[in-house]
């Protein structure tokens, strides 16, 4: 997948939500880093900064709560931060912090909006999870996803099936990574919410000429 002693190939781990969405968005952010905001991007940023207060740690009775905990994967290929992780006392967890105590880790990722139909929350969701059970050699069976518009958390299990997408993903994603290439999508109506629809230029992947659409854009 890639050189896996080499920290300087690894992937960001939040560009699975990108490349779920579209492939040619990915590659525009990560390869070829592009970036422009509109107010979707805006109202994310705004809800992570509520979460993403580094180190913070919290002890509530059973359960400790550790805010914008830096993770990353040899397997994959990938480092990312969990928005929160709970790590929850539990007889057979692991020792984390020279504790007494021994906790399994729990995931939280905090999304905008409602739940999606495709499963590009989950799916990265589930690359935390491998990413704690692979830096802490444990199982994580469970993680949470908070959404800002329903103000309510989705519990979701950790599956061998998700897994396995999670893995073919990031082989597929340092594939383009590695060749420095941006992929054509089909479009379609998704494109106009996309913050890079103007660096994108959607149109120009459809069967017309580039004269003919600078002609249309300027009539415009």
């Amino acid at each position: 997948m890639t050189d896996n002693n080499n920290e300087d190939d690894y992937l960001m781990l939040s560009g699975i939500q990108h490349f779920q969405f579209c492939k040619r968005q990915w590659a525009l952010i990560h390869i070829e880093e592009q970036w422009a905001e509109n107010v979707r991007t805006v109202e994310g940023q705004h809800l992570h900064q509520k979460a993403d207060q580094p180190f913070i740690k919290e002890k509530r009775k059973d359960k400790l709560i550790v805010r914008a905990l830096p993770i990353q994967s040899k397997e994959m290929g990938t480092t990312g931060i969990c928005d929160v992780v709970e790590f929850i006392e539990e007889a057979n967890g692991v020792s984390i912090l020279n504790s007494e105590q021994t906790y399994v880790p729990i995931p939280v990722e905090y999304k905008r909006g409602k739940p999606k139909k495709d499963r590009s929350d989950v799916l990265q969701l589930t690359a935390q999870a491998m990413c704690l059970e692979e830096m802490l050699l444990c199982d994580v069976s469970t993680g949470y996803i908070f959404y800002n518009e329903t103000k309510h958390r989705e519990e979701i299990p950790i599956t061998e099936e998700n897994k396995e997408k999670v893995r073919a993903v990031f082989k597929e994603m340092h594939h383009y990574f590695k060749n420095r290439h941006t992929p054509k999508v089909k479009t379609g109506a998704f494109c106009r919410n996309c913050s890079l629809q103007h660096v994108c230029l959607p149109e120009l992947m459809h069967k017309q000429s580039v004269a003919s659409y600078i002609e249309r854009v300027v009539g415009e």
